[in-house]
């Protein structure tokens, strides 16, 4: 079951659309300021939020700015609920973040429609964002095993040269050191590409070979 959180300062404003959406099947979270609206909206993670724009506290396209950039509410969309007709105030609230509007008073089949509109938007871009998600941690694979192997190579054959050197009654100290060294210098490689694919915010991801895409570690964007 879809929720949607209504946020509107006149309880019969609310009730009304309780009752027309719980009629469409959906769950109904309530908030009757702004600044519930925004507590509402964070703890209670709806799938929509209807938003009346003219409230006492915080107007709907201060409440709308706020939760389009939050980044744990940025990608709910927002339908505001708003008698004001002029081209300007439906403009700002489009601004603030809005997904769509509907005027007071609105057509109920407008309404359902509108809502059910933005929900399946909602919903392929929550898809795309997984998607994403898994191109993501794919090129990230990729990447690690690219700047990686390297370095892991030289540590087995690093490893493998100290054992036939141990392996001599009369080895060596300054061979078994260097290897060492090489061990070493491999290590500090890969704790350095770890730390840099940890501090990745915003990864580029470019073409690799087989089809396969890998994180540019040399981007300064990617932070």
């Amino acid at each position: 079951m879809k929720k949607i959180l209504v946020i509107d300062d006149y309880p019969d404003n609310v009730f009304l659309l309780q009752n027309r959406l719980e009629r469409e099947g959906f769950e109904v979270i309530k908030a009757y300021d702004g600044t519930m609206g925004i507590q509402k909206a964070v703890e209670e993670k709806p799938d929509l939020i209807l938003l009346d724009v003219m409230m006492p506290d915080i107007s709907g396209f201060d409440v709308c700015k706020t939760l389009t950039t939050r980044e744990d509410t940025k990608l709910i969309p927002i339908i505001l609920v708003t008698a004001l007709s002029e081209a300007e105030s439906l403009k700002k609230g489009l601004q603030s973040g809005a997904f769509d509007y509907v005027k007071k008073p609105f057509n109920r089949n407008e309404l359902i429609a509108r809502i059910n509109s933005a929900l399946r938007f909602n919903e392929m871009n929550q898809l795309l964002v997984e998607v994403e998600k898994v191109k993501t941690y794919a090129a990230t694979v990729v990447t690690a095993n690219h700047e990686i192997k390297q370095p892991l190579t030289q540590i087995n054959l690093s490893t493998a040269a100290i054992r036939r050197e141990l392996s001599k009654s009369d080895f060596s100290h300054d061979t078994i050191l260097k290897r060492i060294e090489f061990i070493e210098h491999a290590a500090r490689d890969i704790l350095t590409v770890l730390e840099k694919l940890g501090s990745i915010r915003r990864p580029v991801i470019t073409p690799y070979v087989n089809n396969q895409n890998i994180i540019d570690l040399s981007s300064k964007e990617n932070i």
